[in-house]
């Protein structure tokens, strides 16, 4: 560019300036004049238009700063978050499209399984066996055996007081939750791996709706080809594994989806199991409380409802105490989720459930698994049905009959004897009315001493000899030798037994011998009898297992249980006839009122007779008068009865009877440990004593049904001095006569030869005259 001359610069470039657009605005406000068009012209002062003003300066503005450049990690940094950042998008993407995808076909499966499910009439009662409820002889429930189902009740019909208590103990969510209950999951999650278990381990946070899932094994029903038992079928119905939680989720909202809040809750009250046996809360509160579901108090509700967590540990019937303490939970928190205010709190709190009479005596546990078991199979221990069994059993007798055994054991035996006790209470006609089968009064399923322990009999057995020779005519009063004995027993060599006292009395009178329990007259008199014809009516009596052949079958060394020995002494009361002890009185299904069966025992065919009966009852109350089972009388009241210890007392017996009842007590170790100090006419008999009161306590005393001798033409004079000085009366019967004298100890010598046509009453007598003297 050329140089201006005007300018009065030094060589210095000219400063270059746009051109004005617009007219400067004068100070006037009128407009300048427009530039000449030659530019360049310096402009002059005066009127002419005077100086050029500067330009105005432009507005002050905050000069930017040049970007900061960034170093090498800066720019690493950033592009790594911009990567994540990325990746994260791309995730989200993704995954908001699974999640709904997932969702929907959540959905999908929950709407088809809802569509499965079938209707809640189907779903109520999910037992697959039956249960058995045992009435005793007035008419109330003792007993329940199997599931016990006492009917469908529904969840509006239950006391509110209840449902509050199952609502806020196992879902305090329920009203509002959709099957799952997500903040619950939460809860139990953080509770697991606080306490340093699993996620899954412990509490699990399952909704009502899942238990009650759980409880219906998901819809799979028992298949008997499939499980070896029902009990292994429950145990995997309530198996926890990750694939388990998400099927029960599942089904617990399919569950929602096909039901309502209330009929979910009232598939969850009749399903849930209790304790005792009790399947839903109805067979709970009349388990329990003797009441129905609907009519339970605040704290009855909170026992069954803390029930739920333990059923068997906490059940009332196991450990009220412990019941009683997890209830108050509960009533903590109704309380705190406004079930209840303070004062009704406090209220339950002051005043606990207690349970009722017949469960507090938890009476016939033994009685009851003995029906169970005497039953048909297909009716008790198998039963698909509810089956309902009417009974002998007397709660009064039953309640005497424990106390008594509590009582002597806790004032008579030493203190931690592992020693066993068991009681049979019967009438005459077998009907049992009392049992006790160990000294676990409270045992269910245990092993019943009194029907199934076989222990030898002892002296016990000793009725039956004498019941022998009574039935074959040979008077109560006729005369046996008590002395040394030796037999021969084939195999064996020579057999000596001896007395418990380790005397010997010389001839003393059957009654005598049977009222002191005497050893030798016993085999005596059996060998006399035949043992044969011993075994025959011991076996009519009832006793089933096999008897002794040998000799010292008249000792009691034969086996039998406490209820047969008892049954068989029944049938010497009852005149002679045999017995079958028996509990089930009628059997008919819940809801029907026609028996399917009726009593199975009672009185038999005549074993003994009725003379023989009431000449034994007479022989055996003089051993209670006079003899070994003096501790087992009752003032005011004619008993009869007989002790039996066996060798090297390893059992002790005492079996007697008044006019209505009798009695059988045994007592030992279960295994076999020698008993110390105790035979028959002991403790056992103190035992029977205090049964025999406490059952006999308010009736009037009935004479027993027996015959004294002095009502016998054929008693043998007591003081020995017989017409013809032998001590001895013939019976009539010369072979009788001649096998009982050589039993008695009369030499054979002395005696016609067997066959000799020389056999007649006349010398047979002779013959005894001057060798048996006045009977010693």
């Amino acid at each position: 560019m050329a140089e201006n001359s005007n300018n009065g610069s030094r060589g210095r470039p000219p400063i270059l300036a746009a051109e004005r657009r617009y007219p400067a605005a004068s100070p006037s406000g009128s407009k300048a004049a427009p530039r000449s068009s030659g530019g360049g012209a310096k402009a002059t002062g005066g009127n002419g238009g005077g100086a050029r003003k500067p330009p105005s300066k432009p507005p002050s503005k905050t000069p930017r700063r040049s970007p900061r450049k960034r170093g090498p990690i800066g720019s690493t940094l950033a592009a790594i978050a911009g990567l994540v950042f990325g990746i994260v998008r791309a995730v989200w993407s993704v995954f908001w499209k699974l999640g709904l995808t997932a969702v929907v076909l959540l959905g999908i499966v929950v709407y088809y399984k809802s569509t499965t499910l079938p209707s809640i009439d189907e779903m109520i009662d999910g037992r697959t066996r039956g249960s058995v409820t045992l009435l005793d002889r007035n008419g109330d429930t003792f007993a329940w055996r199997g599931d016990h189902f006492a009917g469908v009740i529904l969840s509006t019909d239950v006391a509110p007081v209840l449902r509050n208590a199952v609502i806020a103990t196992e879902d305090r969510r329920f009203n509002w939750h959709f099957g799952v209950d997500p903040i619950g999951i939460a809860s139990a999650v953080r509770i697991n791996l606080g306490a340093g278990r699993g996620a899954l381990q412990g509490n699990g946070g399952s909704t009502i709706t899942q238990q009650t899932a759980k409880l219906m094994c998901l819809g799979r029903p028992y298949d008997p080809r499939q499980w070896e038992n029902e009990t292994a079928y429950e145990a995997d119905c309530r198996r926890s594994t990750i694939m388990r939680k998400v099927d029960e989720a599942i089904y617990a909202m399919a569950m929602e989806l096909r039901y309502s809040k209330d009929e979910i809750l009232t598939l969850y009250l009749n399903r849930a199991y209790l304790g005792a046996g009790a399947r839903g809360f109805e067979a709970g509160a009349q388990r329990y409380f003797g009441k129905s579901a609907r009519d339970v108090t605040a704290s009855e509700a909170a026992v069954l409802a803390g029930l739920l967590q333990a059923p068997s540990a906490l059940a009332p019937t196991a450990n009220l105490a412990r019941s009683q303490n997890r209830a108050n939970v509960v009533i903590g928190l109704m309380q705190e989720q406004g079930y209840l205010t303070a004062a009704e709190a406090a209220e339950a709190r002051e005043h606990p459930a207690q349970l009722s009479q017949a469960a507090a005596a938890r009476a016939g546990g033994y009685f009851a698994d003995w029906v169970m078991e005497s039953g048909p199979e297909f009716f008790t221990r198998d039963t698909t049905e509810d089956v309902i069994i009417r009974t002998t059993l007397d709660p009064r007798i039953q309640s005497v009959a424990e106390a008594a055994v509590t009582d002597i054991f806790a004032t008579k035996v030493r203190e931690g004897s592992e020693a066993q006790a068991a009681v049979v209470v019967m009438s005459s006609d077998g009907a049992v009315r009392a049992m006790v089968g160990g000294r676990d009064l409270r045992a269910s399923g245990a092993f019943n001493r009194a029907t199934r322990a076989n222990r030898q009999t002892g002296s016990s057995f000793k009725p039956f000899i004498y019941a022998t020779a009574l039935d074959q005519g040979i008077s109560p009063m006729e005369m046996v030798d008590d002395s040394p004995l030796t037999i021969n027993v084939r195999g064996s060599g020579p057999w000596s037994p001896q007395n418990y006292d380790r005397t010997f009395k010389g001839w003393i009178t059957l009654t005598q011998a049977l009222a002191e329990s005497r050893n030798i007259p016993a085999v005596r008199l059996s060998e006399a009898v035949g043992r044969q014809n011993v075994s025959r009516i011991a076996h009519g009596f009832g006793i089933t297992g096999e008897i002794s052949e040998g000799p010292a079958m008249a000792l009691g060394a034969s086996e039998g249980t406490l209820i047969e020995m008892t049954g068989a002494y029944a049938g010497f009361l009852n005149g002679g006839s045999s017995v079958t002890p028996y509990g089930l009185v009628e059997l008919s299904l819940q809801g029907d009122n026609t028996p399917l069966m009726g009593t199975s025992g009672g009185i038999g065919a005549r074993v003994i007779s009725e003379n023989a009966a009431q000449e034994l009852t007479w022989m055996m109350w003089r051993a209670v008068e006079e003899g070994t089972g003096q501790r087992a009388r009752v003032s005011g009241w004619q008993i009869a009865g007989k002790s039996g210890t066996t060798s090297a007392a390893r059992d002790a017996w005492f079996i007697g009877f008044s006019a209505d009842y009798v009695i059988g007590v045994w007592m030992g170790y279960d295994n076999n440990t020698p008993l110390r100090g105790v035979t028959g006419g002991g403790i056992p008999a103190e035992i029977f004593h205090e049964t025999m009161q406490g059952v006999l306590n308010g009736m009037t005393p009935n004479p027993l049904p027996m015959q004294s001798p002095d009502e016998s033409s054929r008693f043998v004079d007591p003081s020995g001095l017989a017409a013809d000085g032998s001590g001895y009366v013939p019976s009539g019967d010369a072979a009788l006569d001649r096998a009982l004298l050589e039993a008695f100890g009369a030499p054979p010598s002395s005696l016609p030869p067997a066959g000799s046509g020389d056999n007649s009453q006349d010398a047979i007598t002779n013959a005894l005259q001057g060798i048996l003297g006045g009977g010693n």
